[in-house]
């Protein structure tokens, strides 16, 4: 093929980036086994909450190929790298100039002049350890391009998009283009003539309990119970579950729904079914839907926009006209695009996009002094641009591999006019923008240096290290924010990095865990930009570091950016925000979704101002007695762990060290005898001595748990029990529950066992064990006592009875006597104390999740409920939020 190491310093164009060469000077072969065979939950546990096992499997299998290592470029490859596809491929041999220090995190001054892609790629490779990161050298042809799964451009002309999109349209390889220019940005997308979305909001399914069904030939009436809101929308699939009566419905296929109330739907003729009894769940079910994208010329000729500014519907129009101009001026100009504050070449691009308005189907009213002013930043990449518009693509490019999420149909065009000191009609002169040979050129060339000057003295205090906080650092540090004389970012942080930290936080890499969040990402962002004045702490601000955030702390800054991950915190900083008239920047992110808050002093609520509603809490009946789904099976899990592991050996060490425990005891009416029984239990009739003894305990706890109280439940209320009402007792949310009887064999019986009986060792210092036959012969060795129901035991049946549960009975001071009695002394027992488990969902050996798997399904199949997996479980006992790198 043709020598193209002469071209190195020229942009990229149609003919000298090698799309119509027919061979390769270096052939890519993308290793097929590169994937790992299961997905490392530890690392990408935050993620899989977002896309699920099933896209996460799917992306793993995944070759991408990257044109293009500019800003956007790198921002893309970033995201794409931390999600986990099995392999990056990266082509861009244009050398790094410095103008790409603005937004180029992965390019230093030393790299000026070096190819772009190899630069790039061995601090990519560092990402994630699971994808192949490699540069391709030779030509791009369409047998090469066919290799991968999905093609993405960023900072590439429409002739070079055009000829990659030629061989992507005609094979179905989904192909996303991404440019920004200057304030304003684009992203093309065409996942071929059809591709398959699987899930188009990436939403849970939604499950509903029915509390009638009517028998229509023009469609039953199905009325949900009225705890929640069904949340279905019109053309929704359901299928039907556990209906009584009604039965036909249960098993059948996926029926459309036509929405006619909050609380109402109708589905299929139901006039030949049976009388609806009672009960049934309607379950949703995602349905597949098959897209047809256009190519890219019929794409620009018929336009499809995916609006993002409604105050700007004229926009897109204007900004597709723009960006064929822009293309055309670097084909003409051998790649260059104008140079900033470059008037002449400013009016050329407007020349150009008023020739290519005049010739299309349907013109724009273009807006000259709004075109001229975007054309003259237009070769500027800037941090803030690059990193929205890059997590955006790279989303584009996960949806492409997975088949989650309805993508960009197919333009999306996005400006930030509003962020100028200057108005269309008010431009700078040309000095302003005009390039001076730094690494801020790019931020002149859109801001101006009098801003630039400013922002350089800014005085900014960052409360996280976070994944939020490792993007504000990375894009402060490429703007420049601080990096001038009496400028600063003084960023804390309480926390060390995690393994799990790794899939979204990009500032921290493997050997960095259990190392400083905010020392690391300090450290990270001086390699990136050597100038940048920046303070790392490790304190947790709070009325505790009022001291350390002192007055004069405050008030020497200029603004304070959030990058929390709870509610309390950021209502103590936006009070303090408050109280010193400081501007505040908040945001949060949860799953795919994302919120940005900017408070300005007197001019805009503050983030205290408005509040989420509570969270909806379990009534305790439900949790106790009657529940009905996984989340409340799990909660009752989590609190009994709460009560064996945590809260009893916190008793029962305050019983040993404090002499007035009893005492105080006594003044806490309902609390007393069964916090006695468990002090008993502990130090006296139950303390283990082996691992041995620990198994007996947990043996008897299944039995309690599983058995007995179910037992007991049913003695209190029958099956066949009827309300004074005369309705069935066990109806609409009340599950009627089944006895469990013990079985070694069954794994989750056994699981138990294993997890119950090593906290429990883990609790007195004990040896644990793993070894299933160990627990299984221990285990089955156990004489269990028959259990009884008895007579005048109070259950709580609704959540507004008066009725007391058994658990809260009037303290029996004989008994309670007796159990005081047989206590040791603090000093019979010297020394000895217990050792509380703080839970801890991020460490898969410690049984923690694994006891919490374990109690919860055990419940859940008491009740008949959909059990849950060990991830699901721990994202729900743990109130973890989903996270994923494209949204920060």
């Amino acid at each position: 093929g043709e020598d193209t190491s002469g071209l190195r310093s020229r942009p990229p164009t149609a003919a000298n980036i090698g799309i119509a060469a027919c061979t390769m000077s270096e052939p890519m072969d993308v290793d097929a086994t590169n994937a790992p065979e299961q997905i490392d939950e530890a690392l990408y546990s935050r993620q899989l909450y977002v896309l699920g096992k099933e896209a996460m499997t799917k992306m793993s299998g995944c070759d991408v190929l990257l044109i293009g290592l500019g800003g956007t470029g790198v921002e893309i490859a970033k995201n794409v790298v931390l999600a986990g596809v099995r392999s990056l491929t990266l082509y861009d041999k244009a050398p790094a100039r410095l103008a790409d220090l603005s937004s180029q995190f992965f390019i230093t001054e030393q790299d000026v002049g070096k190819p772009r892609a190899e630069v790039s790629a061995k601090h990519l490779a560092e990402l994630n350890n699971y994808v192949k990161v490699s540069v391709h050298n030779g030509e791009l042809t369409p047998d090469f391009l066919s290799k991968f799964t999905v093609v993405a451009l960023a900072g590439q002309p429409l002739s070079v998009v055009r000829a990659v999109n030629t061989t992507c349209h005609a094979k179905g390889i989904p192909m996303v283009s991404a440019n920004c220019h200057g304030i304003m940005a684009s992203i093309f997308c065409d996942f071929g003539p059809a591709f398959t979305v699987v899930d188009q909001t990436g939403e849970e399914a939604l499950s509903v309990l029915c509390s009638s069904i009517t028998k229509e030939a023009t469609g039953g009436a199905v009325t949900t119970h009225d705890e929640n809101r069904h949340g279905f929308e019109d053309g929704d699939y359901v299928t039907f579950a556990e209906v009584q009566g009604m039965t036909e419905l249960n098993g059948m296929e996926a029926v459309p729904i036509k929405v006619t109330g909050p609380y109402t739907f109708t589905i299929c003729d139901t006039s030949s079914f049976g009388d609806y009894k009672g009960g049934g769940y309607a379950h949703q079910v995602k349905q597949p839907k098959t897209i047809a994208h256009k190519a890219l010329d019929a794409a620009l000729a018929e336009p499809n926009y995916l609006l993002s500014d409604f105050a700007k519907m004229d926009r897109p129009a204007q900004l597709h006209t723009l960006v064929q101009a822009l293309s055309a001026f670097q084909d003409e100009n051998g790649g260059e695009l104008p140079t900033a504050g470059n008037g002449a070449q400013a009016e050329r691009v407007l020349s150009l996009a008023k020739e290519i308005n005049a010739k299309s189907a349907s013109p724009a009213e273009l807006s000259e002094p709004l075109l001229r002013l975007l054309a003259t930043s237009a070769a500027c990449e800037i941090s803030p641009m690059t990193a929205f518009i890059g997590g955006t693509a790279a989303q584009e490019v996960l949806k492409a591999a997975t088949g989650k999420y309805m993508p960009i149909d197919q333009w999306f065009y996005f400006d930030a006019t509003e962020a100028l000191p200057f108005t269309a009609d008010a431009p700078p002169p040309s000095a302003e923008l005009a390039p001076t040979g730094s690494r801020y050129d790019a931020m002149v060339g859109v801001f101006g240096q009098t801003l630039m000057a400013k922002l350089m003295k800014e005085r900014y205090f960052l409360v996280g290290a976070g994944a939020i906080g490792c993007e504000m650092l990375k894009n402060w540090a490429l703007m420049g924010l601080g990096a001038g004389e009496g400028g600063m970012v003084v960023v804390t942080d309480p926390d060390n990095i995690e393994k799990s930290n790794l899939n979204r936080q990009f500032l921290f890499r493997p050997w960095d865990v259990t190392k400083s969040k905010s020392v690391c990402a300090a450290a990270k962002v001086k390699e990136m930009n050597p100038g940048v004045h920046i303070d790392a702490h490790t304190d947790k601000v709070g009325e505790d570091t009022e001291d350390i955030y002192s007055d004069t702390f405050m008030e020497s800054l200029t603004g304070i950016c959030n990058a929390l991950d709870n509610v309390n915190a950021r209502l103590y900083v936006d009070s303090r925000a408050v109280y010193y008239n400081k501007p505040l920047l908040e945001s949060g992110t949860l799953g795919t979704k994302g919120n940005v808050q900017v408070v300005v002093p007197r001019m805009t609520e503050s983030y205290a101002s408005s509040r989420d509603p509570p969270e909806k809490s379990i009534p305790v009946c439900t949790l106790k007695n009657f529940p009905n789904q996984i989340e409340h099976t799990i909660q009752w899990a989590r609190d009994t762990f709460e009560g064996l592991f945590k809260q009893g050996a916190e008793d029962s060490n305050a019983y040993l060290s404090q002499a007035d425990f009893l005492q105080k005891l006594e003044q806490q009416p309902g609390v007393r005898r069964p916090t006695l029984q468990q002090l008993h239990s502990n130090l006296v009739s139950d303390r283990p001595r082996t691992l041995e003894d620990c198994i007996a305990w947990a043996r008897m706890r299944f039995e309690e748990y599983f058995n007995n109280t179910i037992q007991q439940l049913l003695f209190n209320f029958p099956l066949d029990m009827m309300t004074a009402s005369g309705t069935p007792f066990w109806s609409g949310p009340k599950r009627p529950p089944q006895p469990q009887s013990f079985d070694s064999n069954d794994e989750l019986h056994l699981g138990f066992i294993i997890a119950a009986a090593n906290l429990r060792a883990d609790m007195y210092g004990l040896k644990g064990s793993t070894d299933p036959a160990f627990f299984k012969k221990a285990a089955d060795a156990i004489m269990v006592p028959k259990f009884v129901p008895k007579r005048g035991v109070k259950i709580q049946a609704n959540e507004n009875d008066n009725t007391a549960d058994n658990s809260g009975m009037d303290d029996d001071d004989a008994e309670c006597e007796r159990l005081t009695k047989e206590l040791p002394t603090s000093s019979q027992l010297a020394g000895f104390r217990l050792s509380p488990i703080e839970f801890e969902k991020d460490d898969d050996t410690n049984f923690h999740v694994a006891f919490i798997t374990a109690t919860s399904n055990l419940r859940a199949r008491n009740y008949k409920i959909a059990e849950a997996d060990a991830l699901r479980t721990k994202q729900i006992a743990g109130k973890i939020i989903p996270a994923i790198a494209t949204t920060t």
